[in-house]
This record gives C-alpha cells, structure tokens and sequence, in this order.
C-alpha cells in the first residue's frame, strides 16, 4: 500500500489535574499514513478515541461535554465533575491503546501529550 504524502500526524493531549483526575482529552488532525479510506493508524486512533467517548457516555454516565469535526480530525471532551473508577478505567484503557499505537507505528503518525492544570 502506498503511504500518503500528506504532511500529517494526529496529536491527542490528555489533561489531568495536579492530583491526577482527568479534566479533557484532546484530539486534532489526521495521521497521514495512507490516503483518506486506507488509512489504518487514522482508523485506530478514531476507534480508540471515539468508542472511548461512546462507552464514558453510554456505560458510565460521565459528565462531560463532547464537540467534533470530522472534517479537520477534531474531537474535545472536556468533563465537567469528577470521573467515577468506570470512566477512569476507560480512559486508562484508552491511553494504553493509543500508547501502542505509538509503540508500532510511531510518533510520525501519533503525537502522545500529557498536560497537568
């Protein structure tokens, strides 16, 4: 498969407060590993992060406010309480599958941030 030559990477910022409690995940653009609809890494990362996002609301009620485009590869979820050991676990799983993300595929494709506010 050929990989796309566009100039891309998606960077996902995960914010946590002092003592440790997640406040926002943050994700912007798009891999760039292959073109729009053969793109894998994209596709992980989507999966991850938006399943993620699905199940914090659907299995753990988490307080949070979600804005999204599509378009530009842009996902926000900023949680407004405290997260439960439900939704802290689904970040966490989140993370560690991202991580590995990274693990094969690298930081050219997948830019991991971690913030303290």
């Amino acid at each position: 498969m050929k990989k796309s030559t566009l100039k891309s990477m998606t960077t996902i910022t995960i914010i946590k407060s002092k003592n440790g409690e997640y406040k926002e995940v943050i994700c912007k653009g798009h891999a760039g590993y292959a073109d729009a609809g053969n793109d894998i890494v994209c596709c992980a990362i989507s999966m991850l992060v938006i399943n993620t996002i699905n199940s914090l609301d659907e299995l753990t009620n988490a307080p949070m406010e979600v804005s999204s485009n599509e378009e530009n590869g842009f996902i926000d979820c900023l949680f407004t309480e405290s997260l439960n050991e439900g939704s802290i676990l689904l970040l966490d799983s989140m993370i560690l599958g991202l991580q590995n993300v990274v693990s094969e595929y690298g930081t050219k494709y997948l830019k991991l941030k971690f913030k303290e506010v």
